[in-house]
């Protein structure tokens, strides 16, 4: 909305779906590798000639920042990396808005391990005078310790909203519920955040309806890797909020014609497998687990062993004869999954680092297909 309006934006998302340097957006449009590679460069001798001792992720929002500051943006969409009020996002001065969407239970080991502990974390983003949207579809709990804190700080909470003549102008049915709650959320902040005179709002419905979201319900065609004519979903899926968003999506749209899913699961360690997993799988369905490689500038981000997913999948009602292990093969994964699946629905979760490997095998497949067969795509 902000790029649709003509304001300069940046954007600063992790983890990277596909390269490092993605992560960061001039304009929607990724971070050339080398401006990302000199911003970086210029973060980790500063980080070393001053003796900061400053973290991977640290040095990652420097460079971010640093790539803001260079490319003159006038404005910045920022996403915390954990929590927020220790976060390293949480080091900017100059906020127009904050905004807490959906909040559940993740990252307890860190955050605490109630929505309460989690929630104080997340409001830590705040500041005095600067208005904070929340996403009003969350709970009673979540509610009382943002407006505690608001006014402890003093500020302003201002609930997310779709009385809007343009959200109006949207059809509603085109949207999955959490689409719906995520888009008031944005809206509402882009309206504290944008100060020109101009109203742009007959800019903003175009601007929405063409909006993709990589890993987030995304639809695939991986017939340049398995040869596969019907797609795959894809969503990165990884705790126990999303994983019911992603579960009610299925089975309304994708079960309920075809019975059986066969699902390519991934998990970061740590993560609660019991409440990722079980609310995707039902009896009968197929499952492949597997392990997501090595994250380019995140060593500390390690996969699940496929075999612990599976034995979810076998607590789940998955019979042996429909369970695999791909070990570390993505490849090999979605082979399989196309094979048992016959055409029926594949839907491909879990982790965002899977989407990564994934995003990342159809950009090789095609790279190799334009090589050799330049008049052909696999994306028609």
């Amino acid at each position: 909305m902000l790029h649709a309006s003509g304001v300069r934006t940046g954007r600063f998302t992790s983890p990277h779906l596909i390269d490092r340097w993605d992560c960061v957006t001039i304009d929607q449009q990724p971070a050339q590798e080398s401006a990302f590679q000199q911003a970086e460069d210029l973060m980790m001798r500063r980080n070393e000639s001053e003796a900061i001792g400053a973290s991977k992720f640290e040095l990652l929002t420097a460079t971010a920042f640093e790539l803001f500051a260079r490319e003159k943006i006038e404005m910045g969409v920022v996403e915390v990396g954990l929590g927020g009020r220790l976060d390293a996002t949480n080091a900017m001065q100059h906020k127009a808005v904050t905004v807490i969407s959906k909040i559940g239970l993740d990252h307890q080991s860190f955050l605490g391990d109630t929505i309460e502990r989690i929630t104080r974390e997340k409001a830590g983003i705040m500041r005095p005078g600067v208005p904070c949207v929340l996403d009003r579809s969350n709970s009673p709990a979540v509610h009382r310790v943002v407006e505690d804190y608001a006014r402890e700080i003093g500020t302003d909470v201002v609930l997310s909203s779709t009385d809007s003549a343009f959200l109006d102008d949207l059809p509603q049915k085109d949207y999955e519920p959490h689409q719906w709650q995520n888009l008031a959320c944005a809206y509402t902040a882009f309206h504290l955040a944008y100060t020109k005179s101009e109203s742009p709002l007959h800019r903003l419905a175009a601007a929405v309806q063409d909006m993709q979201w990589p890993g987030r319900l995304q639809t695939l065609d991986i017939r340049g890797i398995t040869g596969r004519q019907e797609p795959v979903l894809l969503d990165g899926a990884h705790n126990a909020q999303s994983a019911e968003v992603l579960r009610r999506y299925v089975d309304g749209r994708l079960r309920k014609e075809a019975g059986k899913v066969t699902w390519i699961l991934a998990a970061s360690q740590g993560k609660e497998l019991d409440d990722v997993i079980k609310p995707l799988i039902h009896p009968g369905d197929c499952v492949t687990a597997v392990q997501f490689g090595p994250v380019d500038g995140m060593p500390w981000v390690q996969a699940t062993p496929p075999q612990d997913i599976l034995a979810v999948a076998a607590a789940s009602g998955v019979a042996d004869g429909q369970m695999h292990n791909s070990g570390a093969d993505t490849s090999d994964a979605m082979r399989w999954a196309t094979a048992v699946a016959a055409g029926g629905p594949i839907v491909i979760a879990g982790s965002l680092y899977l989407v990564s490997d994934v995003l990342r095998l159809l950009r090789d497949a095609e790279q190799v297909q334009a090589r050799y067969w330049p008049n052909k795509s696999t994306h028609p």
